[in-house]
């Protein structure tokens, strides 16, 4: 009954943090309950600093920006919405993704800033607390957080995301450009695959185990399962310990 959701936002200098000032200085009512992070850009907002807060209990987060097309510094907002959408599809995949927007707003829109924050925190409301905050489900969703800022600490999923942009408009290093929708099943199949391999990686991380374990415990098929293991250890990740049946058990290499 006595719940009030904590909603952190990271907002542009130049546009939203601007809004919210007019709002401020107009005296137009908005729910108290936004904390405000001010950054330069909203391309300056790394998903992991989303993640972070999520970790920490916040129960909702707003990155408001530019108008496309307005931004600063011409891009910024751009490459905001490439990587947001990206960590999105990612949160979509452990039902966290309603607790995310990205909205725009000018420095002139005092009003509409009011409105998207008291939209946004009476989503927030009557989603509740972050499941995070019960103990029940703390363990589990903390390790999906953390599964998925591993994922996005990997240098080939910020490599997609930062060159995004450059391969539809001018093409890659063989100068083919590559249509938006093609470009954008292939980076869905990278984001489930990282998230895929990462959790793997979380299940072994103290005890080796078998494909078939991981397998049940993933819901991901076993053969599915090898395949990401054997990716994981060409990159050195992981190690076989021994074979047991068909499958191998294998180990984590452990970081010096």
């Amino acid at each position: 009954m006595d719940y009030e959701p904590k909603i952190l936002g990271f907002l542009c200098n130049w546009c939203s943090y601007a809004g919210a000032d007019l709002a401020g200085v107009s005296r137009i009512q908005y729910a108290p309950n936004l904390r405000v992070i001010r950054v330069m850009c909203s391309g300056r907002i790394d998903p992991i600093f989303i993640l972070e807060g999520f970790l920490k209990g916040i129960d909702g987060i707003m990155v408001l920006g530019c108008h496309l097309g307005d931004c600063h510094y011409i891009n910024g907002n751009y490459e905001a919405e490439i990587k947001i959408g990206v960590l999105n599809k990612l949160l979509k995949l452990i039902g966290f993704s309603e607790r995310l927007i990205l909205d725009w707003v000018s420095a002139s829109e005092g009003n509409r800033f009011a409105q998207v924050v008291n939209e946004f925190t009476e989503k927030i409301r009557d989603l509740g607390p972050s499941p995070i905050k019960d103990k029940k489900y703390k363990i589990n969703i903390t390790d999906e957080l953390n599964v998925i800022k591993s994922a996005l600490s990997d240098i080939r999923l910020r490599v997609f995301i930062g060159r995004k942009r450059s391969i539809i408009t001018e093409g890659n290093v063989y100068g083919e450009v590559i249509s938006e929708e093609e470009f954008d099943k292939i980076l869905d199949q990278a984001i489930y695959d990282e998230y895929i391999r990462n959790k793997i990686l979380l299940k072994i991380k103290n005890k080796s185990k078998s494909v078939p374990e991981i397998s049940k415990e993933i819901r991901v098929e076993p053969n599915r399962v090898l395949e990401h293991i054997i990716c994981l250890k060409s990159r050195g990740l992981v190690d076989f310990d021994k074979i047991i049946d068909i499958y191998p058990k294998f180990i984590s290499i452990k970081e010096e």
